[in-house]
């Protein structure tokens, strides 16, 4: 019988092949392994690693308070929390409830690194986001769309996804 289980990567977050008999480990499926055997174990790890977990996009403007000033698009981010809350509530009137449109302005104006994604955060659990923006995506229904939220990185809004 086979001793391989599949894992969630701590670092990466990724799923890998585990055998707890002789603690080998593998990013790979192993050879003695069918196609069907891995995917059902892939399945069952993707299903355990989603409970209790949200999915999540933002659009973050940082300002000169944020712990990081800096972005993809400017180096040296001068303007005020106030100001920062001013260009979120501009793209809060564009985006109504569309999450096409939230999706289209955090590819272009978001500060965060998520921006290529369309502000998309991926799956995330309690803990592993600051406070008021884990709060805010637990608090949304899918599809919902928070107020402006402010942590330690800058003001967001939140759509969450799943």
């Amino acid at each position: 019988m086979s001793q391989w289980e599949v894992r969630i990567s701590s670092s990466r977050g990724a799923p890998y092949f585990f055998n707890a008999q002789t603690k080998e480990s593998s990013w790979n499926a192993p050879p003695e392994l069918s196609e069907e055997q891995a995917a059902a174990l892939l399945s069952a790890a993707e299903a355990s690693k989603r409970s209790g977990q949200v999915r999540a996009s933002h659009l973050l403007v940082k300002h000169n308070g944020s712990r990081r000033p800096s972005s993809w698009k400017e180096t040296n981010i001068t303007r005020s929390k106030d100001e920062a809350i001013e260009i979120l509530r501009g793209y809060q009137s564009q985006i109504g409830k569309s999450a096409e449109k939230f999706a289209e302005l955090a590819r272009q104006h978001s500060d965060c690194s998520s921006h290529d994604q369309g502000g998309d955060l991926g799956w995330f659990g309690h803990g592993q986001m600051q406070k008021p923006f884990e709060e805010a995506a637990y608090g949304l229904q899918v599809g919902q769309i928070s107020d402006v939220i402010s942590t330690d990185s800058g003001v967001h809004l939140v759509m969450r996804t799943g």
